[in-house]
């Protein structure tokens, strides 16, 4: 079967560089499509998925962003599964504070170059990240990443509105993700410690859960 993975904010697929899935999964890494201006996230996932052959079964993996983006996908496709990863399901599930920014615009007052410059000491405390090879991954995804790409889809995330939960969606999170934090979501797996980067970090045990979810649909 044909697995299709969505990678995060401007990051590409070196994130799922660890994971190793069963020899019946065919892994395909989607690439970034240059936004149009004032794009939705819906309407960004539309054309995004035309790359997806359709014609054969297929699932989603999406992590973080991404996984919004999958979920956005799997209400215009169909899907077997789809899973995301460090994410959100549900616009409502978003943390307040992003919710409050997006009502007031706040993103619009912000250089896209200063999104991307933030101090490191930040952004490796946010991602969680460990190790030094962590950290340089992250620094590396984050110095490839298009400023003004970045800050569009935040702006995109801010101004989500989505509401439903497509079928067959599995949402797997860690309990220590300092970006993307909700006690309203209800995580079909949780990670114990997991950060927003467990996706690299936690690759074996994630790995096996993803096969577990496409191969044995998802009971224990």
């Amino acid at each position: 079967m044909n697995v299709y993975f969505i990678s995060g904010l401007g990051a590409d697929k070196r994130i799922f560089s660890k994971l190793k899935l069963d020899d019946q999964l065919n892994e395909i890494h989607i690439d970034w499509i240059q936004p149009n201006k004032s794009e939705s996230l819906s309407s960004y996932a539309k054309r995004l998925s035309n790359v997806i052959d359709t014609t054969k079964p297929f699932a989603l993996v999406g992590v973080s962003f991404g996984g919004m983006i999958a979920v956005e996908i799997a209400k215009i496709l169909n899907p077997t599964k789809t899973i995301i990863i460090s994410s959100t399901v549900l616009a409502a599930q978003l943390p307040m504070l992003y919710r409050f920014a997006g009502k007031l615009g706040l993103l619009k007052l912000i250089p896209a170059k200063f999104l991307k410059s933030s101090n490191k000491l930040t952004q490796n405390y946010y991602f969680g990240t460990r190790s030094g090879s962590e950290k340089s991954l992250l620094s590396k995804i984050i110095n490839d990443t298009d400023p003004y790409f970045l800050k569009w889809a935040i702006g995109s995330i801010l101004a989500w509105k989505n509401n439903i939960r497509p079928l067959n969606t599995y949402h797997i999170h860690g309990t220590n993700d300092k970006i993307l934090y909700s006690k309203k979501a209800k995580p079909d797996y949780v990670i114990k410690s997991g950060t927003h980067f467990m996706v690299y970090q936690n690759a074996k045990e994630i790995s096996g859960i993803i096969d577990h979810i496409i191969l044995n649909n998802g009971t224990d």
